[in-house]
């Protein structure tokens, strides 16, 4: 039996780009390369997969950037970075700097697109021998960013999902302006990092877990997971990042909150089941890196259509 094809990935974050090579969903070579001008970051990422490929040719490679995108293929800017908020990457060329360097099929799409797919396959959603027809996954820290992986592929369609910019009901009595600079107080207005050391007037991790100002930001992340729950009806919703995996409990308070608003609606959301729902990603910061080989694979087998 012939050895797997190796298959490259890219995961482009706002701090640090990570380039990998693996062979099937193994990880078997990582590089970090911090995240500084497009022509700089996106040039070192190239030239070491170049490198990789004049040793062991690659067969695809997948690519999850932080957005948002352009994933029209039609589109003349495919592939490239609409207006950000990070500075000097408005209109980099993202898919055409890497994938421009590799003689062989490429897909791209957003970091949290990738890493939902991810899970599907490999993590929450091939729990219980049943993979999952409908998974979201959320991060939560310097900014919030959510995917979406419904029936085996992720969602987009003039897009891709901006969960970050939804409105949620507010708490009675929270007078907090929200930190987005677009929107103000749009969910990552309210929850992202930024926001909370505006809110708490400290890093979020400085604040201990008993203070009650906690209580008006898990009711924000509740509104936004129960909109997501009847919209879509997710089997998963997955909190990541530094927010959502690094506080447990207020991933504890979430729930609670969740159960409470949707008032008995959705009959698949109970005090019972809600644990099995809202959670942390199973593949834990692996989501983001396994997202890139998921996008390689589907490239690798004419699948990945963005």
């Amino acid at each position: 039996m012939s050895a797997l094809p190796y298959l490259a990935g890219v995961e482009l974050g706002g701090t640090k780009i990570f380039v990998l090579r693996a062979r099937g969903r193994e990880i078997v070579e990582r590089v970090s390369i911090p995240t500084t001008a497009p022509a700089e970051t996106l040039g070192a990422a190239g030239a070491l997969l170049r490198r990789w490929h004049e040793a062991e040719p690659f067969a695809a490679l997948g690519i999850g950037s932080f957005g948002p995108l352009r994933l029209d293929r039609a589109a003349a800017d495919f592939g490239h970075m609409l207006p950000t908020p990070k500075p000097g990457w408005t209109g980099a060329d993202i898919y055409g700097a890497l994938a421009g360097v590799l003689p062989c099929p490429a897909a791209i799409d957003t970091d949290v697109n990738g890493a939902a797919l991810a899970e599907l396959r490999w993590g929450a959603g091939a729990e219980g021998g049943t993979p999952s027809d409908c998974l979201c996954y959320i991060t939560i820290g310097t900014g919030l960013g959510a995917g979406f992986a419904m029936q085996g592929r992720p969602l987009h369609g003039a897009m891709h999902p901006e969960l970050g910019h939804i409105f949620t009901r507010r708490a009675p009595g929270d007078g907090f302006a929200g930190a987005c600079p677009f929107h103000g107080d749009c969910i990552e207005g309210l929850v992202a990092g930024p926001a909370l050391a505006r809110r708490f007037g400290v890093p979020g991790d400085r604040i201990p877990a008993d203070d009650p100002r906690w209580d008006d930001v898990a009711h924000d992340i509740a509104q936004m997971v129960g909109t997501i729950l009847l919209t879509t009806a997710a089997r998963q919703v997955l909190i990541g990042g530094g927010v959502g995996m690094g506080r447990t409990d207020l991933l504890d308070r979430v729930r609670t909150r969740l159960v409470a608003q949707l008032a008995g609606y959705l009959s698949f959301v109970t005090k019972d089941t809600v644990g099995a729902i809202v959670r942390p990603p199973v593949l834990g910061d692996q989501a983001g890196p396994l997202g890139a080989v998921a996008l390689a694979m589907d490239a690798l087998e004419g699948a990945g259509r963005v």
